[in-house]
């Protein structure tokens, strides 16, 4: 695949569409949902002749794409409101991670204090 076709498809996935999904609508409420959206791309290249006279080659590239749940507008009555998408993995992980460190704290204080004794 050429590195000119790789950017042409990644121009292609990266669209409004994509942060912005298609509006729902139940009876006097519009809701948009709203999602993270990041991308990235690369390319390589090889070598020719080696110093042994051998052909060389290669070449590369590639593509990722990838998005999350950022949340909904909701329009109702004339106003719009932003509600977050809550990630409840990453509030577990957050919680787990203050309560090691708490720990770890609570662990080094009592040690302190028994030598003191």
């Amino acid at each position: 695949m050429d590195i000119m076709e790789l950017v042409e498809q990644s121009k292609d996935a990266a669209t409004v569409k994509r942060v912005f999904g298609e509006p729902i609508q139940h009876g006097d409420v519009v809701v948009i949902p709203v999602a993270k959206v990041a991308q990235g791309g690369g390319g390589g290249q090889g070598q020719g002749k080696s110093e042994k006279g051998e052909e060389g080659g290669g070449s590369g590239g590639g593509f990722g794409f990838g998005a999350t749940p950022a949340g909904v507008f909701v329009l109702k009555d004339g106003d719009v409101l932003w509600r977050p998408a809550v990630d409840v993995n990453r509030i577990v992980i957050g919680g787990q991670l203050v309560a090691v460190v708490l720990l770890l704290t609570l662990r080094t204080i009592f040690k302190k204090r028994r030598r003191r004794r």
